[in-house]
């Protein structure tokens, strides 16, 4: 969809615990059981989750497409273990395989499409776990972005099963969605 990116002039929001109602960081770490691998953030914005799961990984690249969201992390201060890398997840600078996991809290919707998900299947190792959390188009829209920006998770489900990956758990809650998926065996 990639209907818009996140205002960076409106960064610090990002930084808000009250968005843990919508995912805990116990939650996050859980599902992405990261195991000291190497772990992207796709949509890593100023690195609230990705300072969650960094203590629990090896390395976790902050993937952002906006130079604005990196330099306000920079500011806030990096994880020794983080690496921001700007790129859209379309093209990720990744070699095949290279990557243990990814995840995406609350960002999926700005950049999902066929091709952005073929490109995290292709830098995930086989059965390398790709968790998404996001806004869902079951929601009422009390938070968020608009419905008409957001997937289900019929059609989340449906793209990364397009792209080989396995869906191993797939809930819908009140405003979001969940799914663990396994990147194809290879």
């Amino acid at each position: 969809m990639g209907f818009h990116t996140f205002d960076a002039d409106r960064a610090a929001k990002l930084e808000d615990p009250e968005r843990y109602a919508w995912v805990s960081r116990e939650e996050l770490v859980d599902a992405v059981d990261p195991d000291d691998d190497a772990v992207a953030d796709l949509g890593s914005g100023t690195g609230f989750y990705t300072d969650d799961v960094a203590p629990h990984a090896g390395t976790v690249y902050g993937v952002d497409l906006q130079a604005e969201m990196h330099a306000a992390y920079r500011e806030k201060g990096l994880p020794e273990n983080v690496e921001l890398v700007e790129s859209d997840v379309a093209d990720l600078p990744f070699a095949a395989g290279e990557l243990d996991a990814a995840f995406s809290t609350m960002t999926f919707h700005e950049f999902a499409d066929d091709d952005a998900v073929a490109e995290v299947a292709r830098v995930l190792r086989a059965e390398g776990r790709f968790v998404v959390f996001d806004w869902s188009a079951d929601g009422d829209a009390a938070a968020g972005p608009p419905l008409d920006e957001r997937y289900d998770l019929a059609d989340a489900t449906a793209m990364l099963e397009g792209a080989g990956f396995e869906v191993v758990h797939g809930t819908t809650r009140t405003e979001t969605f969940a799914v663990v998926a396994l990147a194809p065996r290879g």
